[in-house]
């Protein structure tokens, strides 16, 4: 009876094990069958053969804990043979306010696959962030959907970072060995037109946008911590994982980053209804019925038709509902907007509860004298360990991310 209990138990543990050795291990088929078959067989032998059944479950969890310590060994890296929209790693580079990105992927594509390269150097001005998108792409199930995320500025432009897979030449996406180690994670800096173009006129994926309510204070916080991100994985390289490290959960542990309060929903998930999610919530627009607004939502005509015009992003909203008020700060006392440097631009200093090292820190102005507060954009989102900003309450009752329910960062 306790061995007929626990072999579901011993059954998806030993799948998973099988999986790690058949995927990760021997490029030889033949030498990565032969150590399945190895490790199936001393499973069967402990269950049959070891008892009394404690004993039973040590061999057995040496066994699997064996394989597991092997797996988690297998390094990540940046030094591949990569495929050529992937194959350089953006860069960021704050002076004050100022950050200057390299290697923005602004690709000229004929299709898919034939394209021209072009990577740029672009300049950003941080004070000027005044709103956050979310673009949902569905390729397939509605159920799974590609999260975008992009940055509105004051100017018109716009700037748009999507978390994926880094492939190697010859190598295409698994959704089953997106579970293992099989790819690295990229953050894709980009122009609009690059990432969406791509996937609404030579994809034929159907492209959705939504306006996050977002103060620009949030959305300037998270963009910075995205860029943090982009830097350490440019010196320290992660694995991506389908289920744990996502194009959507790790948006989520952005989130988490610059608010105290962000919990989890299935929907992360299953993020082909991080829509409904928003609306149930306040996230995006409510003034319109959802089925409405999901109609008008719908950019992929708008992205295909726009997909060589010099003005897409502007052309793909025409229409669009929630249009980000610019420069609206409510609530905000005067001193929020100061900034005071701390070291000369460029400086990179340790911030307390994290290991990452940043690049041109302030400090963020006191009120009262006691508790900083997240000054307009030069200094840096508090990571977990490090103080937290305290939320600013806006329409709707809103409070930065922490109200956001898991969906105003995902």
């Amino acid at each position: 009876m306790k061995l007929v209990l626990g072999l579901p138990v011993i059954g998806l543990l030993s799948a998973w094990a099988a999986g790690c050795l058949w995927i990760e291990g021997p490029a030889s088929r033949v030498w990565a069958g032969a150590c399945v078959a190895l490790f199936l067989a001393a499973t069967i032998a402990a269950c049959v053969w070891v008892r009394p059944w404690r004993r039973m479950w040590v061999v057995y969890a040496a066994l699997f804990l064996a394989v597991q310590a092997w797996w988690l060994s297998i390094p990540p890296s940046n030094d591949r043979e990569w495929l050529p929209d992937v194959a350089r790693l953006p860069h960021a580079r704050f002076e004050g306010d100022v950050v200057t990105l390299e290697n923005v992927r602004n690709f000229h594509y004929r299709s898919e696959t034939d394209y021209d390269e072009i990577w740029e150097t672009r300049t950003y001005d941080l004070s000027q962030v005044v709103g956050l998108d979310m673009f949902l792409v569905y390729w397939g199930s509605p159920m799974i959907a590609h999260t975008i995320m992009s940055w509105t500025f004051e100017d018109g432009r716009h700037l748009a970072i999507s978390i994926e897979t880094r492939k190697e030449v010859g190598e295409s996406y698994s959704a089953v060995r997106g579970f293992f180690r099989q790819y690295e994670i990229y953050y894709v800096v980009a122009d609009e037109r690059d990432l969406v173009g791509l996937r609404a006129a030579h994809r034929g994926e159907q492209v959705f946008l939504y306006r996050l309510r977002v103060p620009p204070e949030t959305a300037r916080e998270l963009l910075v911590d995205y860029l943090d991100t982009v830097d350490e994985l440019g010196e320290t390289p992660r694995w991506y994982n389908a289920l744990r490290q996502n194009c959507t959960t790790a948006i989520r542990r952005h989130a988490k980053h610059i608010a105290a309060h962000n919990p989890f929903s299935w929907k992360i998930i299953v993020n082909g209804y991080l829509d409904e999610l928003g609306y149930d919530r306040g996230t995006i627009d409510t003034s319109l019925p959802f089925e409405e607004l999901r109609r008008r939502s719908d950019v992929t005509a708008r992205a295909r038709d726009a997909i060589d015009a010099p003005d897409f992003s502007a052309r793909i909203r025409e229409g669009l509902p929630g249009a980000h008020s610019a420069r609206i700060r409510e609530g905000l006392p005067a001193a929020h907007s100061a900034r005071i440097r701390e070291g000369p631009p460029g400086a990179r200093i340790r911030t307390p509860g994290t290991a990452a090292v940043r690049s041109a820190a302030r400090t963020a102005v006191p009120i009262g004298g006691t508790a900083p507060v997240a000054g307009g954009c030069g200094w840096r989102a508090p990571r977990p360990g490090c103080w937290a900003a305290p939320a600013t309450t806006g329409p709707h009752g809103w409070r930065g991310v922490s109200d956001m329910r898991d969906l105003g960062a995902s």
